[in-house]
């Protein structure tokens, strides 16, 4: 069962009961077993090894990991920031603004967009900023949650993957090979990063064309325009409230997280060489590239967000919109607020331990490996159609650039046009099949931000997503056949030919939606 195709039916067997039973942790965790079960059977460590393997080598190793209780404890203490925000009411006041700015649903969406845009350094913060920011304003104008979870799902991973001073952008320069710039590779490989660059004209279209379809369709014409939950917690919020109580925390969460993410990757810290070759810090440290490189996302949100909430409480208490005790009151609230998110997280990392354990990264590496030979041409829409499928069974884009970029640079030699084509399909790739997976930690979390079910999420976000999937494949076909004639002139024809099918599709969709 190791490095073959039975190393990814647990995850294939957890995604299918996610959406079919639309129970999230109880599929999640069948998976796990079944994970768990193959394990035990091919290496015969019998029911002592199945316990230990699901629970010692998965949940409490990935529970005990730094990285991953980073990112927990920056869940937690957003949460918390959330539920301050709420408490002194300057969510509420930034709804009652936005009712006088945001006059209808269309500007309540593009601010949406144009946020998850502008916080392109991380898509964790990016889901969970949007979202806590946002939702007052989405509410107010009757846009459902499940709407809105698209918008943040999509302004995260996307931007991230296209953005150069970013998390997303330092992990694909360290999947590079020594020798080579990571950070030029990461650059040259946008213009062809068909998904995210068609997913943002996806989002702006169906916008302004003012329609939806597949499951989404149910959820927008269901909602009421006033949300009684937005309600609720208008009135359980500080009368006193103003718009600077939600603006102020997430200024500050924002510049203290870049900062955080600045001092984990040493900006701070020069390295000198010493006389016997080694690494001294000294000084202060001004390469931005390598310092993105270097980063511990997970150490410098965590700083960040910490820092950020005590910036606010301070700020509270002396606006004196809320008390020191209040304050702490909300911490209990916002620790509640991200439990479901926490748990599926960590059914997710776990299941992932048993598909790893499972060989299911060189199971599809060699698949890739073995396509090589005398598809060059079409090589780019296998790659993205590989990274896909790979980056949804194990809901992780990150995992995916270690397995597939390696190999796109070891097919193709420096210069050959395919080979920034190949690394941007396969960038696109992993973030499609990231933006699409049940398990995906960004998906979860933007299920989170949003207050939205996550398999409804997962369901409604699906057509969407596999729109621009289908014509990101297209369009890598048309790059791989066009590449003999220039890497601009291929970008130009692809694009146009790309965009051309998507708007073609929106339009007749829009049609047969209406009629």
């Amino acid at each position: 069962m190791i490095g073959t195709f039975w190393a990814l039916v647990p995850a294939i067997v957890a995604i299918a009961l996610a959406l079919w039973t639309k129970e999230v942790y109880s599929s999640l965790f069948i998976g796990i077993v079944i994970g768990g079960l193959f394990y035990a059977i091919e290496t015969a460590a019998g029911f002592p090894g199945f316990f230990n393997h699901i629970f010692s080598d998965g949940m409490i190793a990935q529970l005990s990991d730094s990285y991953n209780v980073g990112i927990l404890v920056f869940l937690v203490v957003l949460g918390i920031l959330v539920a301050l925000m709420n408490k002194a009411g300057g969510s509420a006041a930034f709804g009652r603004w936005a009712k006088k700015h945001i006059k209808t649903k269309v500007g309540a969406q593009i601010a949406t967009i144009l946020l998850g845009i502008v916080i392109f350094i991380d898509d964790y913060f990016n889901c969970l900023t949007v979202g806590s920011v946002m939702r007052p304003v989405t509410d107010k104008y009757g846009l459902s949650k499940e709407k809105l979870a698209y918008l943040i799902d999509s302004t995260a991973a996307p931007i991230c993957i296209i953005a150069p001073i970013s998390s997303w952008a330092a992990a694909v320069a360290g999947f590079v090979s020594e020798g080579e710039n990571g950070f030029l590779v990461f650059c040259s490989a946008i213009p062809f990063n068909f998904y995210a660059l068609f997913t943002i004209i996806m989002m702006f279209a169906m916008v302004f064309m003012k329609f939806e379809y597949g499951e989404m369709s149910k959820y927008e014409k269901a909602l009421e325009i006033m949300n009684s939950a937005a309600d609720d917690a208008a009135e359980d919020a500080n009368p006193n409230g103003k718009v600077i109580d939600l603006i102020f925390p997430i200024a500050v969460l924002i510049v203290m997280c870049i900062l955080g993410l600045l001092y984990s990757g040493g900006f701070f810290t020069k390295m000198v060489e010493a006389e016997d070759g080694s690494l001294i810090a000294n000084g202060c440290y001004h390469n931005l590239f390598e310092t993105f490189t270097n980063t511990d996302a997970s150490v410098g949100l965590v700083l960040g967000s910490f820092a950020a909430l005590i910036c606010t409480i301070i700020f509270y208490v002396c606006r004196k919109v809320l008390s020191f005790k209040a304050s702490m009151l909300c911490v209990p609230d916002g620790f509640k607020a991200m439990v479901p998110a926490i748990l599926i997280l960590t059914l997710a990392w776990t299941l992932k331990t048993m598909t790893d354990s499972l060989g299911a990264k060189e199971f599809v590496a060699g698949m890739v490996e073995g396509s090589a030979a005398g598809l060059k041409m079409m090589l780019p829409a296998i790659i993205f159609v590989v990274a896909c499928f790979l980056s949804f069974a194990t809901g992780t884009s990150w995992g995916t650039f270690g397995i597939l970029i390696p190999i796109c640079i070891a097919i193709f030699a420096p210069g050959n046009p395919l080979r920034n084509i190949s690394i941007s399909a396969c960038m696109a790739g992993a973030v499609c099949g990231d933006h699409c997976s049940p398990i995906s930690d960004t998906t979860i979390m933007a299920s989170a931000g949003a207050q939205c079910e996550h398999v409804k999420h997962v369901s409604t976000q699906l057509p969407y997503a596999i729109t621009v999937a289908v014509v990101s494949f297209l369009t890598y076909i048309v790059a791989g056949l066009t590449q003999g004639i220039g890497l601009v002139a291929s970008a130009i024809i692809s694009w146009i030919f790309g965009a051309a099918v998507l708007i073609g599709f929106l339009i007749v969709m829009k049609k047969k939606v209406t009629k």
